[in-house]
């Protein structure tokens, strides 16, 4: 982002915006909106002076008359609903309020790209969630392209139209947040994005899914994928003599997570999330300790031979 922004030079590559090379444009030039995680505003200057600064600083002939720059300012500020604060000093602000004014300020400026370094990253849980979806609402209104860096997967898959996931500065996969989540190209984005649970069947854990229905002739380097919601669960009687038991769960509003359990034929356990409605999870009557069986009802294959291509039969259905 910061090469993007001309904050720091490439050792190789170049940046082009809009089929324009601007690698060696001066920062000043580029046109670029650039939010950080903490919101470095100017704790001298009022909430307006904030917004109005990059218009102040542009070169004499391009700049706006004061006028302009005063009708421009409230017009933004009206835009992230918080012009009743323009007198106000960023100290005077609660968090959220500072980086609504933050991303007025890069606004201003009318930028051909927004970069956002995690601007939510240091604020408390129900105030991102709230910001993201104005984020979404204001970026559609706005249509300006913005690069988005999170390490909050709901984050991504929330506020973004398309999702890159890198590893070690390396792309793994890039698509829409559905293709993302729902088919990865390989184990590493599987297992990075969203909740799963990994079944490494060269380690002799095949016998899970065997039971579940699943066959595999030669499970060798084959790694099964499965994420929570995928896995079903059914309550057994207490003389069965099923090794799966119930360890825990949490209630997450309209749905329940459990936390199972597995007793290994050496004395070693293997835990499995699974997920339900919380009415089915009252239907069934589950209690901590409770015996159970699994079924499986959609899987992803990976061959540890080859993490960068799924299997054929990625989408296994029992």
């Amino acid at each position: 982002m910061r090469i993007i922004a001309g904050l720091e030079r490439p050792d190789e590559g170049r940046v082009w915006l809009r089929g324009e090379d601007k690698t060696d444009q001066h920062v000043r030039h580029r046109g670029i909106g650039f939010v950080f995680q903490h919101y470095a505003l100017f704790r001298h200057m009022t909430v307006f002076d904030n917004v109005a600064f990059g218009l102040r600083v542009k070169p004499k002939n391009l700049r706006p008359t004061e006028s302009q720059i005063k009708e421009k300012v409230h017009a933004l500020l009206n835009l992230v609903q918080l012009d009743w604060l323009n007198h106000r000093f960023p100290d005077q602000l609660s968090g959220g309020q500072r980086q609504r004014i933050a991303l007025a300020r890069a606004l201003a400026i009318e930028p051909s790209v927004l970069l956002l370094d995690e601007p939510f990253g240091a604020l408390d849980a129900s105030v991102r969630k709230d910001l993201r979806l104005w984020l979404r609402h204001l970026h559609h209104e706005l249509n300006v392209t913005t690069i988005f860096v999170t390490h909050d997967q709901e984050e991504a898959m929330e506020v973004a139209s398309q999702i890159v996931v890198l590893n070690h500065g390396k792309i793994e996969q890039k698509g829409t947040p559905s293709e993302i989540y729902d088919y990865p190209k390989n184990d590493f984005v599987s297992h990075f994005i969203g909740q799963t649970n990994v079944f490494h069947l060269e380690q002799g854990d095949s016998d899970w899914l065997r039971g579940a229905g699943v066959v595999l002739d030669d499970a060798e380097g084959i790694t099964a994928h499965v994420r929570p919601h995928h896995i079903g669960v059914e309550k057994l009687s207490k003389s069965s003599t099923s090794p799966i038991i119930l360890k825990d769960w949490q209630h997450l509003g309209a749905m329940i997570r459990l936390e199972l359990y597995k007793d290994g034929t050496n004395g070693s356990t293997k835990t499995i999330y699974a997920e339900m409605p919380s009415d089915q999870f009252k239907q069934l009557d589950l209690k901590t300790g409770d015996k159970v069986s699994l079924f499986i009802k959609h899987a992803h294959w990976f061959n540890l031979s080859k993490p960068q291509v799924p299997e054929a039969s990625t989408n296994y259905y029992v």
